[in-house]
């Protein structure tokens, strides 16, 4: 069944902050085998600008994607999460992602279509610290398969 077009544009309520932590962050680094020194060496980080170890681009996905629950989740949207796959994944910073951030995300259903007997659903995830400020907003798109 097709997904509800009229979600689009619904904005979810804040997540709890999350407190990034070095260790996260080296280990996350350390799985995407990102060895920058900045992402595991509090000195280096300081001394490439940052207050501490600063994490690699793709990071903020730890946070996002658990925060996309809520819209995964939520009953009344409908998708069938078994058959989800990933479809694309884009950053846009306004500053990097350091450890000692506590970072709450807000999420909107930014477009829901369906072709081909597939759903389309792209989410948008505002990052900000718990202050308020800006830090990077995430797109996700989500392709929820058919059963043809």
């Amino acid at each position: 069944m097709p997904l509800d077009p009229s979600f689009v544009g619904r904005t979810y309520p804040p997540t709890e902050p999350y407190q990034v932590g070095r260790e996260k962050i080296r280990e996350f680094a350390a799985a995407i085998g990102a060895d920058d020194a900045e992402y595991h060496d509090p000195a280096a980080a300081r001394a490439a600008g940052h207050a501490d170890v600063v994490a690699p681009p793709t990071f903020p996905i730890v946070l996002t994607m658990a925060a996309s629950r809520q819209i995964i989740d939520d009953p009344a949207l409908g998708i069938d999460y078994s058959r989800v796959v990933h479809g694309e994944q884009r950053f846009a910073y306004t500053r990097p992602v350091v450890a000692g951030d506590e970072l709450v995300c807000v999420n909107t259903l930014e477009d829901a279509t369906s072709r081909g007997g597939h759903d389309f659903v792209t989410t948008r995830t505002e990052v900000s610290t718990a202050a308020g400020e800006p830090v990077v907003t995430v797109w996700s798109k989500l392709v929820v398969r058919g059963e043809g």
